[in-house]
């Protein structure tokens, strides 16, 4: 029986701009280091940031909830950073394009990722199943900023984490 290959974040946080590489499904089950990761850089005042999608599979809308809470926060910093998007496969684009997120960050046609300029990032899983829940409805709250039309489309996943929340799971 074949094994399902697990999801790593690659990235080099001393490059500039921080270079990333998804590589594997990007999901609510994985995307919390990708997401504590976002936030120490932003802390260290890092606002130049490129993602590398050629190996990425797939991506759920709570990954791509925590790329839009990152570009609205890069908008927000003074000085104003980026989030640049590259290598995406067409379900992918279409994706980051029916949510609206192309409006936050740009995509690129790949040029701007080095792929010889990234470390491993070591995954962690949520342990805590309030604290994954708090996770997956900010990320969608995340998305219906970037873009109002997207509440009608996250109302149930956002109702259901707001549930286990409030019934501490």
């Amino acid at each position: 029986m074949p094994t399902i290959p697990q999801t790593q974040f690659l990235v080099n946080p001393d490059s500039n701009p921080v270079a990333i590489r998804i590589e594997g499904k990007a999901t609510f089950q994985n995307c919390g280091t990708m997401k504590s990761f976002l936030d120490r850089m932003l802390e260290v005042g890092k606002r130049r940031f490129v993602m590398d999608f050629e190996a990425c599979t797939g991506m759920d809308s709570t990954f791509l909830g925590v790329m839009a809470g990152t570009a609205l926060k890069l908008r927000k910093a003074q000085p104003k950073g980026s989030l640049v998007i590259s290598h995406l496969n067409e379900r992918n684009l279409e994706l980051v394009n029916n949510l609206g997120l192309n409006r936050l960050l740009t995509v690129d046609d790949g040029r701007s990722v080095s792929r010889d300029d990234t470390a491993f990032l070591q995954q962690t899983q949520a342990s805590d199943e309030i604290a994954a829940a708090r996770e997956v409805l900010e990320a969608h709250r995340n998305l219906v900023a970037a873009d109002h039309h997207n509440e009608s489309k996250f109302r149930d996943v956002m109702s259901y984490c707001q549930k286990q929340i409030d019934d501490g799971c």
